[in-house]
Formats: structure tokens, sequence, C-alpha cells
């Protein structure tokens, strides 16, 4: 299995439109950075987690030409924007695209993309078609078309988010609040990606410092940083981040 990081910046990517600052002004590549988004490679079968306004740039870039399943963490703009980009792929595949999402963001979706998901379906055999698995309760265990994975839910202003985690790997973005009884269901994991927005707390993401006391909690051995905003240089945090403690980038895979 293998998990390439698609887009590992913030809600407004990176550069940020008309800013100035030197993360912004960077040549850097690792200073560049899409919206948060991942491509899970197991076997032959590609599965996607997240879907944001540049999934279309990212998809060509990598050469996603066909997917077999989405897994939605919440409704947010950076992780929902690019939902009807699904469209080509239910034309080429010739089926809908599996989506693995809580029954609150199904029916988040069901406002935002009232044209084309239940219950105004259309029968346009161009239009974005989508088959729905909704996951039970905040936590547990499930199989997605042949992916086996644990969930977990948290909360982020007042808005559900899902977790997922994959043998030892577990993915935890826009995590804010959450229960104690999380750390039950990340037991055993060895990798960690989860948001770093940057050093200081945000109103809706945990600090850098923050998401380290959560990662050493979890016990993993490697913790990746994603969701990252244009007050972090990539080289220069690096620096000072502790032992076991990396910057995702886009472009960057591991293998689980």
């Amino acid at each position: 299995m293998k998990l390439l990081f698609l887009g590992s910046g913030g809600s407004m990517g990176i550069p940020v439109i008309g800013c100035k600052c030197a993360v912004c002004r960077s040549t850097s590549s690792y200073n560049k950075r899409l919206r948060p988004s991942v491509l899970i490679t197991n076997g032959n079968k590609r599965y996607l987690i997240d879907i944001g306004p540049d999934y279309r740039m990212q998809a060509l870039k990598y050469g996603i030409d066909t997917l077999d399943g989405l897994l939605l963490t919440h409704t947010h703009y950076d992780h929902i924007a690019g939902l009807d980009e699904l469209r080509i792929y239910t034309f080429v595949q010739k089926k809908p695209v599996p989506c693995l999402l809580s029954r609150e963001t199904l029916e988040e979706l069901k406002i935002r993309y009232h044209y084309f998901l239940p219950p105004h379906e259309t029968d346009d055999v161009h239009a974005t078609k989508l088959k729905f698995q909704v996951l039970e309760g905040d936590e547990g265990k499930t199989n997605f078309e042949g992916l086996p994975m644990t969930y977990i839910s948290y909360d982020q202003l007042g808005m559900k988010v899902n977790g997922f985690c994959f043998g030892s790997l577990a993915y935890v973005t826009d995590i804010l609040d959450f229960k104690e009884e999380v750390f039950d269901y990340l037991k055993g994991i060895e990798t960690l990606v989860i948001s770093g927005r940057r050093w200081e707390k945000s109103k809706a993401h945990l600090s850098l410092e923050d998401a380290m006391k959560f990662s050493k909690k979890t016990g993993a051995k490697k913790t990746y940083f994603t969701h990252i905003s244009h007050e972090i240089a990539h080289e220069e945090t690096k620096k000072d981040l502790p032992e076991g403690f990396f910057l995702a980038y886009d472009g960057l895979e591991l293998t689980l």
C-alpha cells in the first residue's frame, strides 16, 4: 500500500492570492502547496481521501485516470470542491464512483450538490454519479470496496470530521476537538498523518505543538504534518521538528 500527497496546503493553498510573504514568494517546490488530499494505492486499486478545488490539476499531474473510491472527511470547501470532477470517471468507467462518508456529510452534500445528488438524481449519462456507503456511528471498523479500515470522529467548529486508519497508518486532518476515546482506535499505528497548520493554535486547527502531543499519545513512530499554511517555511521548519516528525509536501509518497 502506498499513500501519495496530492496536496499538503491549507484551505487557501500556497502561494496565497495577493500575499507577498517569503513563503508565498518562495521558489522552492516544497513551499508550493495545493489543497489537502491524498491518493491511496492498494494493489491495483486507487482510493482518494478528499477532493478539493485543485483536484483536476492533481489528477492530470499524477495520472489518476481511474478511481476505485472516494473517502470524505467532511464538507469544508477545501475538501469537497472538486467533487464534480468525478464526472469523467463515471463516464469512462461506466459506473458510479463509490463514496465513503458519514451521514452528516451526506446530508450536507445533498444541499450543496443538489443538482446531481438525491433526491434530484439525473439520468444524464455525463453527470457525476456516486454510490454512497454511509459510516455507522462515530467510530468503528468497515470495509470499503476491498479496503479494510478503522474510522474515528471528532469535531471542527461544530462540524463532524472523520479520520481513517489503514493498518499501521492513520489519516487525521482538520482535527480540533476530540474525545479521549479516539486513542483507543489508534493504538498500534506506526505512521500518523495529521493537520499541522502553523506553530500557533488557530480558530479551526491544533497548533503544531498540540498535534505533536496528540501523536505521542497514539505511539506513532513517524508523524507527517499536512494542511500546512504559508506561515510555515519548509526548509526552516523541518530543522526545528523533533525526531520522528516531518512536514509533508506535494508529491511525497509513503510506502506502508
